[in-house]
């Protein structure tokens, strides 16, 4: 095998080891851990509030409700907790009209930003 196609083997595998390993870390990002932890950190102003509808009480049937992964009520309450642990990101939260209390659920995108769903 000539050393140009031995060069372009090793360059092809390489790349597919560094996409899996982005891929790796998208997967676990909005699991309850991956996103407590996030919101524990969290230092960016970018993020989105998203309500949550609820079906038999829904207003504006032309855009239907916003669909979310449902989490338990624990879960529910360790993203509150971890929101309250970020000072900086709860005062955010709060200077935006939200009530912690109110988050149900909390995702993180793949540019970094995080959208809250509230109820």
């Amino acid at each position: 095998m000539n050393r140009v196609a031995k060069i372009a083997i090793a360059a092809a595998f390489s790349s597919l080891a560094f996409a899996g390993v982005s891929r790796a870390e998208s997967l676990g990002m909005n699991t309850a851990q991956g996103i407590e932890q996030t919101l524990r950190t969290f230092q960016g102003n970018d993020f989105d509030i998203q309500p949550v509808y609820d079906w038999h009480n829904l207003d504006d049937e032309s855009t239907g409700p916003r669909s979310v992964l449902q989490r338990s009520q624990s879960a529910v309450h360790a993203i509150q907790a971890s929101i309250d642990a970020n000072r900086s990101l709860a005062h955010r939260l709060n200077s935006d009209g939200v009530n912690i209390r109110n988050v149900v659920n909390a995702e993180q995108a793949a540019d970094g930003s995080i959208t809250f769903y509230v109820r």
